[in-house]
């Protein structure tokens, strides 16, 4: 298993690989592709190439908080696309952002008293404690705006000269990109204009500022402002938008037109929406071909979220004594796509499955594998149906038999496929 934990010099990280990716099972390429929900065409299609390099690029976190169970769902989620891709037979390359500048990581930073680099540095490392408990497969590359900025002002440079961005020149001389010179403009989400303003005031965008073309138009290059970091440019001293980051991180290191561009499905619209639009305006070529999103956590009711403050933070149930494997398989029990409710109940039935799965492949000898590893197989290459794989291994479990070969493979499909450690 390979660490998050990668030597650092700054916010760019480039994460080595200490160990071999690939899971232990045997790859199996017979079972079919690999097919995941694309919400641009509201329907399952195939990911990844039938041979060679599957890329992926799925949006990071913004270091202002602990990593709570919405982040790791996400990450899960994709964690999973990663290890259905290597158990196909493919290598793959993952890319993954870090948002170490931005306005909430700066208010944060402001209300403790901590500085903003100092609070990126901490909260960066605990999210990569966290995700190495639940062994997540780490991205190849994990890359920090900060030290992003010269590709952003790159990208942006090629949007002016196709016109595709332009300077405000009431208050504050900001760059904002011009939405209407990509004719497809809301593809990904398949909102109308009305369904899109509400929602991008809410998230982050500023549709009613003087001085706009058009109230979707979003931010690229912010200037400095006092008491906040700014970095030279061309473009004046300031810092990159949020969306453009995403845009000009993706196509540096995977190309245009890659597998699969990720998240949870509150990035569909504004910002996967408006990462779309930044490339297709730059030469016409599509960011991805498929646009994935994950459900939304709630407690209490309400979405779980830094904002509402109702989290329940990895960290904290590590701490409390929870098994880092019945974590996550409390989470491989809900369908990634779902929008679901964490409860305790969850944890304790996890915790439960977790052990009878653990005492099973300790056996001298089980039942024979080969039905129920086709079926968790078929399971996870259909829109990684892990509710359907986790009741194949159930199913498994159940049963008697004298296949002396029987657990060691279970446990091994298990790790490779699911991510679960049963030692």
């Amino acid at each position: 298993m390979q660490s998050w934990n990668a030597p650092t010099s700054g916010p760019l990280v480039t994460a080595a690989r200490t160990t071999s990716p690939v899971p232990p099972a045997p790859a199996d390429s017979t079972i079919g592709p690999v097919r995941v929900h694309d919400t641009a065409t509201n329907g399952l299609r195939t990911v990844g190439p039938r041979t060679g390099t599957a890329r992926m690029y799925v949006c990071g976190i913004t270091p202002y908080d602990a990593t709570h169970l919405g982040h790791a769902n996400t990450y899960l989620a994709f964690d999973l696309l990663q290890r259905q891709w290597r158990d196909a037979g493919l290598d793959v390359r993952y890319v993954q952002n870090i948002t170490d500048v931005d306005d909430p990581l700066l208010e944060r930073a402001t209300q403790t008293g901590v500085d903003w680099q100092d609070l990126a540095t901490d909260q960066i490392d605990l999210f990569r404690s966290d995700m190495t408990a639940l062994r997540v497969l780490p991205p190849d590359v994990y890359a920090g705006a900060v030290d992003s900025i010269p590709l952003v002002v790159d990208l942006v440079d090629e949007l002016r000269a196709k016109g595709s961005v332009y300077q405000l020149t009431e208050g504050e001389p900001d760059w904002y990109f011009r939405c209407s010179t990509d004719p497809d403009f809301g593809s990904v989400s398949g909102w109308t204009r009305e369904q899109m303003l509400p929602i991008f005031a809410e998230r982050g965008g500023d549709p009613d500022r003087a001085g706009k073309d058009d109230p979707f138009d979003c931010l690229v290059w912010l200037q400095q402002r006092d008491g906040e970091p700014g970095w030279d440019s061309p473009l004046g001293t300031g810092r990159p938008g949020w969306h453009i980051e995403c845009t000009a991180i993706a196509r540096h290191h995977l190309g245009d037109n890659f597998d699969v561009q990720g998240g949870g499905s509150d990035l569909i619209f504004p910002h996967h929406e408006m990462c779309a639009a930044q490339a297709r305006a730059t030469n016409g070529e599509e960011l991805a071909q498929a646009y994935v999103h994950g459900g939304m956590v709630g407690l209490d009711g309400e979405k779980m979220s830094k904002s509402k403050g109702n989290l329940v933070l990895v960290s904290q149930l590590l701490r409390d004594g929870a098994d880092p494997m019945a974590i996550r398989l409390a989470l491989l029990a809900q369908h990634y796509r779902s929008d679901w409710t964490w409860t305790a109940d969850l944890l304790t039935a996890a915790t439960e499955r977790l052990a009878v799965w653990r005492e099973s492949v300790r056996y001298r000898a089980a039942a024979p594998t080969q039905a129920s590893i086709d079926a968790v197989r078929t399971a996870l290459r259909t829109d990684l149906d892990t509710p359907a794989a986790l009741a194949a291994i159930d199913a498994w479990a159940a049963l008697d038999g004298d296949d002396e070969s029987a657990p060691g493979q279970i446990a091994d499909l298990v790790e490779a496929v699911l991510g679960i450690d049963l030692s």
